[in-house]
């Protein structure tokens, strides 16, 4: 019982994509416009400029601001404008939109940064269970992105996964 514990998923040469490597790693903060619109339901341009140069922007230094509108109100293109003109040099990123948006979005330009000629006929893992919320649409994308390479495609963790796509093994001609 003296035998050293041998990593077999470490020797396996399987490749592991870890997708929650790769979540912000700055604070995210909100900024609804509904308490500065009149009666939450409207914009008055006057009071929205004057409301937005008292505004304390210092608590959004360094976040990952998502700016939206949580009622049904129209809101101009130019308040957006308006606001990312405040945030900046204060926030890291502007977003208008939802985290989720913002999730979508990050993960894609993510996506599209990787190698995937890297991955030819590797086994790879696309790792699962995360702790942080990473889009199901990024483990779509990164999906389709890898099977022109990869020589299998499994989800979860290396211990226990799911196959999800297996290239087919070449036949030998037949003379």
């Amino acid at each position: 019982m003296d035998e050293p514990l041998i990593n077999r998923v470490a020797n396996s040469g399987i490749r592991v994509l870890n997708l929650e490597d790769h979540y912000p790693q700055e604070e995210f903060a909100e900024f609804d416009l509904k308490p500065l619109l009149f009666k939450e339901l409207i914009l008055k341009e006057k009071d929205f400029r004057n409301a937005l140069k008292e505004y304390d922007w210092i608590q959004y230094l360094d976040k990952i601001v998502l700016v939206f509108n949580s009622n049904d109100a129209i809101i101009p293109v130019w308040a957006y404008m308006l606001i990312s003109s405040y945030l900046q040099g204060k926030s890291s990123i502007t977003f208008q939109g939802t985290k989720e948006e913002f999730l979508k979005m990050h993960y894609q330009k993510v996506i599209d940064a990787i190698n995937f000629s890297e991955y030819k006929e590797e086994r790879v893992v696309i790792k699962g269970c995360s702790n942080r919320p990473v889009p199901a649409f990024a483990y779509a994308a990164i999906t389709s992105k890898l099977i022109p390479f990869a020589q299998s495609i499994m989800y979860g963790e290396p211990c226990s996964t799911v196959p999800i796509f297996k290239r087919p093994r070449k036949l030998p001609l037949k003379p």
